[in-house]
């Protein structure tokens, strides 16, 4: 079914605002939630609603939580999210960077503890649309284990997102949002509700057997993840288990913590004021750009896309055409809109 993103945005707020949240919190958790559907990374879009409203009534994420400082300089902030829900904990700790960056040329925050952060290419975007740059590396610490590690069978790693922005004057940021890993959970989970198979050369069985079915990675005993270009992407996943886990203060991967989705985040923010002068740093990415895309194409009708640029593209088709939602995430979001009181009528009116 296809449903407009406005209509998906406001039902997804009252269905936050139903379980407890405050309105502004509602929105903007819908907000961020609508947007990755919007931009083609549906295992980060509604499909989270039905986890994060367990969670919220289980007491493993809370709603109208403030980041804590816990230490501060010029530059440098380690903040606790207080378990609080990660679209409203990320936007306050992003704010912090941004205002240190503009003061001081340059910001680290390290943040522990927050709710699941979503997609994590929203922070980076964030930033670059204030003309800063921005390097995210992202661990979970507990309930996210999920990739095994290479040369191993068994899940002992979280899908260790990494995620960057560079602003373009006059046009959308350069945006990279990647995994260590071969695939997202979410979109094991997207596939589960289609009833398709997920690309090979992503998941193994409880064996170390390679497989295509997403039941495997659910079942018991379960399967895992792979990580990307094999000691290339394990590597980089250490990288980010150490940088928002060990530093952060939040935890490496941890299974005494698997009762609970929590996200750490190391985030490294930088003003290209302070490094070039008179627009040059502008200007040579401008020229950067056209450079790259002068190459030759592989195929006549092929590309050469930045970073980004395909989630701008699916972006403006889903607004103009609506978001696709397979009917068995549908039945869930309905369920759950149910569940905290919201009537049929308002839920069948956001697919009307």
């Amino acid at each position: 079914m296809r449903i407009q993103h406005d209509r998906l945005r406001e039902l997804t707020a009252a269905v936050f605002q139903a379980a407890g949240c405050q309105a502004d919190e509602a929105g903007r958790i819908a907000e961020h939630l609508v947007e990755a559907n919007l931009v083609g990374h549906d295992s980060h879009g509604v499909i989270r609603v039905a986890s994060y409203v367990q969670w919220l009534r289980a007491g493993k994420v809370l709603a109208g939580r403030t980041i804590q400082v816990v230490f501060e300089n010029e530059a440098i902030a380690v903040v606790d999210g207080q378990f609080g829900f990660g679209q409203t904990i990320g936007e306050q700790a992003m704010r912090l960077g941004i205002e240190k960056s503009a003061r001081h040329g340059v910001a680290v925050i390290a943040l522990r503890n927050a709710g699941h952060l979503g997609r994590i290419g929203d922070w980076p975007l964030m930033v670059a649309r204030e003309g800063k740059l921005s390097l995210h590396f992202v661990n979970t610490t507990g309930a996210g284990i999920l990739v095994a590690p290479h040369g191993g069978i068994n899940r002992r790693l979280s899908a260790n997102p990494i995620a960057a922005g560079i602003p373009v004057n006059g046009g959308p940021p350069i945006l990279l949002d990647m995994s260590a890993c071969t695939i997202a959970e979410g979109k094991i989970r997207v596939a589960l509700n289609k009833g398709v198979t997920v690309p090979e050369d992503c998941l193994i069985d409880s064996r170390g057997q390679p497989t295509t079915d997403p039941r495997v990675f659910y079942a018991d005993p379960p399967g895992a993840i792979l990580s990307i270009a094999g000691h290339k992407g394990y590597g980089l996943a250490v990288l980010c288990e150490v940088l928002a886990g060990a530093l952060t203060g939040g935890g490496c991967s941890n299974p005494k913590n698997a009762d609970r989705v929590l996200n750490g985040m190391l985030s490294i923010i930088l003003d290209p004021a302070c490094f070039q002068k008179d627009a040059a740093f502008g200007a040579e990415i401008a020229r950067f750009i056209a450079w790259v895309k002068s190459s030759e194409k592989a195929t006549p009708d092929g590309e050469i896309l930045m970073p980004g640029e395909i989630e701008q593209r699916t972006k403006a088709r889903r607004v103009a055409e609506g978001i696709e939602l397979d009917e068995k995430t549908w039945s869930q979001l309905s369920k759950t809109a149910e569940d905290v009181g919201l009537s049929r009528d308002q839920v069948s009116g956001a697919s009307a």
